[in-house]
């Protein structure tokens, strides 16, 4: 039987907010501490028992307390785990949202110049003249050459990284030029 993706996520959301609340209470300096006490704690009793004549429940080395922190700390390195890999999910998530977001507001940026631009030509009263930085400036960025230059700029390896004379900006300039429609001196800004 398949689940739908529905069924999954209602399945997993409370499933992923138990393994997040383990991970915060795991997270504390009080876990540390009770854990040591719990620790300190098995051995004097098993070390009593020993000193009463009686049979302790784990001998020394406390074997069983090796087993037991050993699997405590299997489920400790899963749940941080599970918990590092829906935060990744989720920073990737925001910054999609904020990419998308970023492009939104261009867009809008754009044809607010845009339309400024006309009215300008439209209005008898302003001088009309050839706005060239206004012109690159109304145009919003293609999505497509935004994600190429930004996925060329993170797969070429930056050069003199080596040496240390990287300049300053210069891995983000492609990116600029591609956004913002620059060209010629206007790429440094």
């Amino acid at each position: 039987m398949r689940l739908s993706l529905t069924a999954l996520a209602a399945v997993l959301l409370p499933l992923q907010k138990i393994v997040d609340r383990l991970t915060a209470r795991v997270g504390r300096p009080e876990f540390i501490g009770v854990m040591t006490l719990i620790v300190f704690a098995w051995m004097a009793f098993n070390v009593v028992l020993m000193f009463l004549g009686r049979q302790p429940l784990d001998e020394p080395p406390f074997s069983w307390l090796q087993g037991a922190v050993g699997l405590a700390a299997l489920y400790m390195t899963a749940l941080i785990l599970t918990t590092q890999r829906r935060e990744d999910q989720l920073a990737s998530h925001r910054e999609q949202l904020t990419l998308e977001l970023a492009i939104l507001s261009e867009q809008k940026a754009a044809k607010i110049i845009e339309l400024m631009e006309e009215l300008r030509r439209d209005d008898p009263t302003i001088r009309n003249r050839v706005d060239q930085e206004a012109a690159a400036m109304s145009m919003p960025a293609d999505p497509q050459a935004v994600l190429d230059a930004i996925k060329d700029t993170h797969e070429e390896p930056m050069s003199g990284d080596v040496e240390g004379t990287t300049q300053p900006g210069s891995s983000i300039a492609p990116c600029r030029s591609v956004v913002f429609g620059l060209s010629g001196s206007m790429q440094g800004y």
